[in-house]
């Protein structure tokens, strides 16, 4: 099998981190693996006996010379910076930021609904949004019976979403509550700890989030159908792991629930849990450390004709970033295009 010498960029975030786990999971064919980092002034060796090497924009086109796929994930002003300088150095970047998703001559891309846009890459490929990723996954065999025709959804989006500082100020939180002492915040508006908070990134013009737009305008662009009428609230919740969503669509023509439940358990990456009366559907918990975005609670919207919810959730760290990631880096491997 031919190998490829592959990058990581920001390897120290817990992207990066979980970039490093799955390649190895799946056993992906690289021969050089190499660990960029823009937050450091020289090289460093790790425990294992790799090296997290210091990337700069003077050493960027040497070091990204030979490398034939970058996983990023540093930050979209970062990669503003670096991913050009990798793509002309022959690098095929596949991006996690949100620096490139909605630029016309990027592919955004979620393998299961739209692989074929991965051969229209000019050298970057864009990983969407996680709470848009396991949204459109289980759209996406919907969409192919029934065209939607309007989507609304709200999120329940682990704080892990927000980076590894996030999980430590959960956690913090959640000791000095214990021991009565003053919780403080400075990753979120507000405390998270034994709350809600109905708002993910900056507010727009509009009064919606900028999380809540990417989830209009990426899912627009990776179905490819712009009159897919969407709204949107994001919620962050205190679960350290894997998003959950609560998804209202309506179609053009009828879906049953039986349809739906016989749609959804045969699309590729979803798993269907769905009996209520026995209280089984998908936890965040379950989600944990797997690969496929889970769907339940799966009934027909009594309020229109043609309307189902659905109860929707994925590890965002996985399919919701890296995992999305590589089985870009897969299919283009697959294709041929690398």
């Amino acid at each position: 099998m031919k190998k490829y010498n592959v990058c990581i960029v920001g390897c120290r975030g817990a992207v990066g981190q979980e970039f490093l786990k799955i390649l190895k999971e799946r056993k992906f064919p690289y021969d050089q693996l190499r660990l960029f980092s823009t937050s450091l002034d020289a090289d460093q060796k790790c425990d294992d006996g790799s090296t997290f090497e210091s990337l700069t924009e003077e050493n960027a086109a040497q070091k990204f010379k030979g490398i034939q796929i970058g996983l990023f994930s540093p930050g979209a002003s970062v990669s503003k910076v670096f991913a050009p300088i990798a793509a002309k150095a022959g690098c095929v970047v596949i991006d996690n930021t949100s620096q490139f998703r909605m630029d016309p001559a990027v592919p955004l891309v979620v393998p299961e609904v739209n692989p074929e846009d991965i051969k229209k890459h000019k050298g970057i490929i864009a990983n969407p949004n996680c709470s848009t990723i396991q949204m459109v996954v289980a759209l996406k065999p919907l969409h192919d019976f029934a065209r939607i025709k309007r989507v609304v959804v709200s999120t329940y989006q682990s704080v892990s979403g927000a980076g590894a500082a996030c999980i430590d100020e959960l956690l913090q939180q959640e000791k000095d509550s214990a021991k009565k002492k003053p919780i403080k915040v400075k990753s979120f508006q507000h405390q998270i700890f034994h709350n809600l908070i109905p708002q993910i990134d900056v507010a727009m013009d509009n009064l919606y989030t900028k999380e809540e737009m990417k989830m209009v305008n990426e899912t627009r662009k990776i179905m490819h159908d712009e009159e897919i009428r969407l709204s949107a609230t994001c919620v962050r919740v205190p679960v350290i792991r894997a998003h959950c969503e609560s998804v209202n669509v309506e179609t053009e023509k009828k879906i049953t629930r039986a349809k739906a439940v016989e749609l959804l358990s045969k699309a590729p990456g979803v798993t269907v849990i769905d009996d209520l009366k026995s209280s089984k559907y998908p936890l965040p918990l379950d989600a944990q450390g797997k690969d496929d975005t889970f769907v339940g609670r799966i009934r027909e919207d009594e309020s229109i004709a043609n309307g189902l919810n659905l109860w929707v959730v994925s590890d965002n760290l996985r399919k919701g970033a890296a995992l999305n990631a590589i089985q870009i880096a897969e299919e283009l491997i697959h294709q041929n295009l690398v």
